[in-house]
């Protein structure tokens, strides 16, 4: 009987399981998480035959090397960067068959944060409340991939896509996230309002899966003071005490005590995803729909 699983040689800084994400239960406490860039994660999927909402891994900035136990087609996508199988390249963005026992080397991005790697049938790990997802804020779905951990491949179902490459999105040299205003936008300055949509920010280094950090002018507040914790969603452009904002990704929190100044509509989140250290941040306020 052929092992449908994969063992983890390099596991690299930041390496997880996601899929679409747990819809649904924020009532519980339970963030969504899922793949940061959900078409990048889609598209890898649809390389290799597998539905839009198959598992993926999701590396992060220097990639993983990964030695399939079975015979498996696999797709890189998402950030750019080298892929190689027992030291041989091989193309980004195109379905490649991988032998049982070779080593698929996905190097560091060459831009970018976060590549995608898709396997034919899925990264079968059991489902927590309906995903397999990795949430660092709450531990719920499989832990970060660890140098030797296996996981276990679903059944292929489907032929992969016949293409030499797929064409992907560039990660942003300026990131623009179009913004609606928040819930407790009163609580700002009239200045603090005309900063955050008219200066430069850029995102910082201690971003991460739960929030994009920014470093940039602070917003002035016009109500001091604390608010009891209140529901946050997916985008929420919160202000912490220091004043700069903090764009609430996949893992981000299902309640809040600081002030939401905005919110970024959902499709601008795939490129924060891709949005490295030092790139420009630029607010784009809309209205409503």
């Amino acid at each position: 009987m052929t092992d449908r699983a994969v063992a983890v040689v390099r596991a690299g800084v930041l390496t997880t399981v996601q899929d679409r994400g747990r819809h649904g239960h924020a009532h519980l406490g339970v963030p969504r998480s899922g793949a940061l860039d959900l078409p990048a994660a889609a598209l890898v999927n649809r390389l290799v035959g597998n539905p839009p909402d198959a598992a993926v891994l999701e590396t992060t900035l220097n990639g993983c090397a990964i030695r399939p136990r079975c015979d498996v087609d696999v797709a890189v996508g998402g950030a750019p960067c080298p892929v190689t199988v027992d030291g041989r390249p091989v193309p980004w963005s195109a379905p490649v068959r991988v032998p049982a026992g070779a080593v698929l080397e996905v190097g560091a991005a060459v831009s970018g944060v976060r590549s995608y790697v898709a396997f034919a049938g899925g990264v079968a790990v059991e489902p927590v409340l309906g995903s397999r997802s990795t949430d660092l804020l709450s531990g719920l779905g499989p832990a970060p991939l660890t140098d030797g951990t296996v996981l276990p491949l679903g059944n292929a179902t489907a032929a992969r896509v016949r293409a030499d490459v797929a064409p992907q999105p560039a990660p942003p040299r300026e990131l623009v996230l179009q913004v609606t205003l928040g819930p407790r936008h009163d609580w700002f300055t009239d200045t603090a309002l005309r900063t955050l949509t008219t200066r430069a920010y850029r995102v910082s280094s201690a971003s991460n899966r739960i929030g994009l950090r920014t470093d940039g002018p602070p917003l002035e507040r016009a109500v001091d003071g604390e608010l009891p914790s209140e529901g946050m969603v997916l985008g929420a452009v919160q202000v912490p005490p220091d004043g700069r904002p903090v764009v609430f990704l996949a893992d981000h929190p299902t309640t809040g005590g600081y002030p939401v100044i905005a919110v970024v509509r959902e499709p601008d989140l795939a490129a924060a995803a891709q949005a490295a250290p030092g790139t420009p941040v630029r607010f784009v306020a809309v209205r409503r729909r």
